[in-house]
């Protein structure tokens, strides 16, 4: 996605926003990251035994590449009190109110192209949406459709879910006027093309400099490097599910795996973007020496769902359960919204740039 330049419109309190929710991120990512890792590499398996489960999954996985259109769904089953005990020490960096944030949250992303996605480029995308809700209704909502992103965020309904205020329309600085829709809760729309500029020239300002993205090329050796360490350390069972579904279940060690992939990719580490850098040995130390179990369930042949509990990643879970839960289908129409304010990419970037996209 393209990026918004990084221009501080309200600092204050998006920062700390972002800053009381760095440690429960930290936690969820790190099992995202092990289920991804085990699904963009489970076709590799070489054993005998774990053969057929590895390549259905497989074939389920290209399956979605050669659809037009997908909509990719993520939410954490858990309550509040299980959240707290997956984080741990972290639990006390975080208010209440960013608990029941993380709790009832869920993230929805859809995309349609016209060619198969495996084979689509940028031009072949028709549009692209995410979506954020809580409990009580839609957070924040994004769209990519034609020459315009179109951004929208309930600034109160936030602020209350992370127990952090916002500002309102009527006290943002002198000189911010254009963005009172956006802080009214109204539909903004920046030029896409103005806005990679604005990214672009914010990069080359901070000396950060390349593209953030992961080509082609590097991320066949990726998937070459991780090859062998998935065959080796991932287990595969099969059972039936509910109305007809397959659920394949994937099992590894997680230290065991991770510490695997990562020496398989310490050659090509200079290939990784900026940001991208691998893991020392003392994260490898610190890592859970636990054994993680991802699900994927298939209907008719396609993946509909990947679920793996977060809890044993915690350090007492204390039998608390915090299932990640991914589902899988097809995305609707994506429409520009009626009525959205046009503004200038170089005064966007409060919102964007202060992560409300990335929680």
């Amino acid at each position: 996605m393209r990026q918004a330049m990084r221009r501080t419109v309200v600092r204050t309190p998006m920062e700390r926003a972002s800053a009381l929710g760095a440690p429960l991120a930290r936690r969820a990512c790190t099992g995202v990251g092990c289920a991804a890792a085990v699904l963009a590499t489970v076709a590799a398996c070489g054993t005998v035994q774990n053969l057929t489960a590895g390549q259905k999954v497989d074939s389920a996985v290209e399956r979605l590449g050669e659809q037009k259109s997908l909509a990719f769904g993520m939410r954490l089953d858990a309550d509040p009190d299980d959240l707290t005990a997956l984080m741990g020490e972290d639990g006390e960096e975080v208010p209440p109110e960013m608990v029941e944030f993380a709790t009832g949250l869920s993230v929805d992303v859809s995309v349609t192209s016209k060619k198969p996605l495996a084979e689509s480029g940028e031009k072949d995308v028709v549009g692209v949406g995410m979506k954020i809700s809580g409990d009580d209704g839609v957070l924040t909502e994004y769209r990519l459709v034609g020459d315009y992103m179109y951004y929208r965020v309930d600034m109160e309904a936030m602020g209350e879910a992370m127990g952090v205020p916002f500002p309102t329309a009527d006290e943002l600085p002198e000189g911010q006027e254009h963005l009172n829709p956006l802080f009214e809760g109204g539909w903004v729309k920046i030029d896409t093309d103005a806005l990679k500029k604005a990214g672009e020239d914010s990069r080359a300002g901070s000396g950060s400099g390349g593209s953030d993205e992961i080509d082609a090329k590097t991320q066949k050796k990726i998937l070459d490097a991780v090859q062998g360490v998935v065959a080796r350390e991932v287990d595969f069972k099969t059972k039936h599910g509910k109305d007809g579904a397959e659920v394949i279940t994937a099992k590894a060690n997680f230290r065991d795996l991770l510490t695997g992939i990562v020496d398989k990719l310490q050659p090509i580490e200079d290939d990784l973007p900026p940001g991208a850098e691998l893991p020392t040995s003392k994260d490898m130390k610190d890592a859970p020496n636990k054994n993680v179990a991802v699900d994927f369930t298939l209907k008719n042949g396609d993946l509909t769902r990947i679920e793996t509990d977060l809890a044993v990643l915690a350090d007492d879970p204390k039998g608390a359960k915090a299932p990640l839960v991914l589902t899988f289908g097809k995305a609707g129409a994506i429409t520009a919204p009626k009525g959205a304010s046009e503004i200038p990419a170089d005064g966007f970037g409060g919102p964007l740039g202060g992560g409300m996209l990335g929680i």
